[in-house]
Formats: C-alpha cells, sequence, structure tokens
C-alpha cells in the first residue's frame, strides 16, 4: 500500500451461534480465533497505528486478539456495529438469509422490523469517516459483515446490494481503503488466506 495509511475493514469470524444467547453476546468460536489470528502474518498489522471495534463480544473478541498480537488496547464504538436486527432476534439460517437478501433488495424499506439499510449504511459511513478523520497513521475497524457490504457500497459509489457482502457465510474477511482518497484498495480478502 505503498505508505500510505490504510483502514482496514474486518468482519470477525465464525462464532458460537446460541438461541439462547443475545446475538450480540456471541462470542467468536475456536475455529474463529484461529481464523482471525491468521492476520498476524500480515505486514499491515504492525504498521497500525489504533485497533477499533464494535461493542458487540464477536467484535470485541476479534480486536482483543489482534490488540494483544499487536500490544494495543481496542478502542470500542457502539455505532461501529452491526445492522439493528433485534425486532426478530436469532432466526433459523435459512430464514435469516431471505430476511437478509431482503434488507439489502429493498434498502428503503424496514424488513420484518429491522433498521433500514439507508440508515445503516449511513451510520457506518459515519463512524468510519470518524475514525478515519481522526487516524494518525494505519487503522483497522473489527466489525459485522452487513454493515461492512455497505460501508464498500458506499465508497465503490455503488448501490447498495448484497452481491458486494463478503463471500461465505463464516465471516472472516477484510477490505481496505485509503484513507487519504476515501477509495477502495481492495475488495474482500479472506482473514486467513490458504
Amino acid at each position: 500500500m505503498s505508505g500510505e495509511p490504510v483502514l482496514y475493514f474486518i468482519t470477525h469470524p465464525d462464532v458460537v451461534i446460541d438461541p439462547a444467547v443475545p446475538i450480540t453476546d456471541w462470542p467468536l468460536s475456536d475455529r474463529g480465533r484461529v481464523r482471525i489470528a491468521a492476520l498476524a502474518s500480515t505486514p499491515w498489522l504492525w504498521s497500525l497505528s489504533a485497533i477499533y471495534c464494535s461493542t458487540e463480544r464477536k467484535a470485541r473478541d476479534g480486536a482483543a486478539l489482534l490488540c494483544g498480537l499487536r500490544g494495543l488496547t481496542p478502542i470500542e464504538r457502539t455505532d461501529l456495529g452491526e445492522n439493528d436486527r433485534s425486532s426478530t432476534g436469532y432466526l433459523p439460517p435459512a430464514e435469516f438469509q431471505a430476511t437478509a437478501d431482503a434488507f439489502f433488495a429493498e434498502p428503503e424499506s424496514s424488513i420484518r422490523g429491522w433498521a433500514r439499510a439507508v440508515d445503516e449504511q449511513a451510520r457506518i459511513v459515519a463512524a468510519l469517516e470518524a475514525v478515519m478523520a481522526q487516524a494518525s497513521g494505519s487503522v483497522a475497524v473489527v466489525s459485522h459483515g452487513a454493515v461492512g457490504a455497505l460501508a464498500l457500497a458506499h465508497y465503490l459509489g455503488q448501490p447498495i446490494s448484497r452481491a458486494l457482502d463478503q463471500p461465505g457465510a463464516s465471516g472472516g474477511h477484510f477490505f481496505a481503503l485509503s484513507i487519504a482518497q476515501r477509495s477502495v484498495l481492495h475488495g474482500w480478502r479472506p482473514v486467513d488466506p490458504s
């Protein structure tokens, strides 16, 4: 990235799914911890001046692991959280995927009481802009897949679309933004390339 300051938007990988536990309290699974720890092999991790995260447990877990490797303290921000889907809580996988499809397909509508995609996009972009405005070098944000897709759409200048969502169903991807140019340097890449 030629020394320019970069924001790395990282989605938490695999979590322990427990319908009896609020979604915001789900921790990373053992596999998720191994996957995000693979970022230790990326040179850019060692150039970070700060690591921010959502206040949700899975994002805090990922940020704490990366901060432990890097010798930093996570900076939590509630505005880096996932889209608000508290109206439904846990949904079985097929039902969740269908609802998420509708969330992206109808961004101006509230799907089953979920926050509207356009509003969540405005929130996550404002949060990232605030992080970049105070950055004193490259930074990372550990957050969530749906809001990552919304942010990516904004910075690519494209309409909201699930086509911009991270690949796969287990999370654990990142994209990079030029802080100076507010442009996408690369799209989704896995945290643990093989």
